[in-house]
C-alpha cells in the first residue's frame, strides 16, 4: 500500500513540523495517528519517509526516517507558451506538462494573446497537485508571465525551437538529433504568433518545427511538443 504523499517546500531533519494545511489533511482528514508513516517531497528531487510523532491537527510533527535523492535528467525540456483566453485550458496544460516531466514553464504574452491575467499561486498549486498525483519529486519551475519581445532576447543554453502555423519549411523534432541538449520550444496563442514575432524568433536562431499534419490548440500543441522532446532525451 502506498504511503500518503505530501509536498513541503523546506523540509528539515531529523524532525519537522508539517504546514497547517498538511497537518490538517493528515490528522483531521486521513485520521493518521502517532507511529504512522507518510512520504514528503520538497519538489527538488528529494523523497522523505517520515513517522508521525505528534498528531496535532495544526502542527503535526514527524521524524524523518530516510531520504532518497532523485537526480534530474541530464537534459531537460523548457516550454514558453502563450497565456490562453480560457484559463481552464491553461491549467490542463500545466497538469499534463508536470506529469510528462517538463523542467520549466514560461507563460508569455504575444501580440495575439487575448488574456494577460495570471493567478500565479493557483497555477503553482496545480503543478504541486499534479506532481503529487504522478508521484514525482521534481516540481516544474513556473515563471511569472513575460512579454514575448523581452523573453526572446534572453540567453538559453540549448536548442531553441518554435512551432507556428505559417506555411514554410519546418523540421520534424524526431529528425533533429537533439538528445544531448536542453530544449526550449515556443508555443503561440490561438491566433498564432505574429509575422514580426516569427521573424524575430528566427533571427534569434529558433528552429521552426512541425508538430504534425493537423492544426492543434495551443495547449494540445504544447503537450505534443513536451512528449516529443522528452522522447528525444
Amino acid at each position: 500500500m502506498n504511503l500518503p504523499y505530501f509536498y513541503e517546500e523546506n523540509i528539515q531533519q531529523p524532525t519537522y513540523i508539517l504546514s497547517e494545511e498538511t497537518s490538517k489533511h493528515c490528522v483531521q482528514v486521513l485520521r493518521m495517528k502517532e507511529g504512522e508513516q507518510l512520504q514528503l517531497t520538497n519538489g527538488k528531487g528529494n523523497l522523505f519517509t517520515a513517522t508521525i510523532i505528534d498528531p496535532n491537527k495544526k502542527y503535526c510533527s514527524v521524524k524523518i526516517n530516510s531520504t532518497t535523492n532523485f537526480t534530474l535528467q541530464i537534459t531537460n525540456t523548457f516550454i514558453a507558451i502563450s497565456l490562453l483566453k480560457n484559463p481552464s485550458r491553461f491549467e490542463w496544460f500545466l497538469e499534463k506538462a508536470t506529469e510528462i516531466g517538463v523542467k520549466e514553464i514560461i507563460p508569455i504574452v504575444c501580440d495575439h494573446t487575448e488574456k494577460e491575467n495570471f493567478r500565479f499561486a493557483r497555477m503553482n498549486n496545480i503543478l504541486i497537485s499534479a506532481m503529487l498525483q504522478s508521484q514525482q519529486t521534481w516540481l516544474p519551475i513556473l515563471h511569472q508571465p513575460k512579454k514575448f519581445k523581452d523573453f526572446i532576447i534572453e540567453e538559453f543554453g540549448g536548442i531553441k525551437l518554435i512551432a507556428h502555423c505559417v506555411e514554410e519549411e519546418k523540421k520534424s523534432i524526431a529528425d533533429l538529433h537533439i538528445s544531448n541538449h536542453n530544449k526550449l520550444i515556443l508555443i503561440g496563442p490561438e491566433g498564432d504568433f505574429s509575422k514580426q514575432e516569427i521573424e524575430l524568433a528566427l533571427q534569434k536562431n529558433f528552429i521552426p518545427v512541425t508538430l504534425g499534419n493537423t492544426r492543434l490548440r495551443t495547449e494540445t500543441a504544447a503537450i505534443v511538443a513536451a512528449a516529443l522532446l522528452n522522447d528525444s532525451h
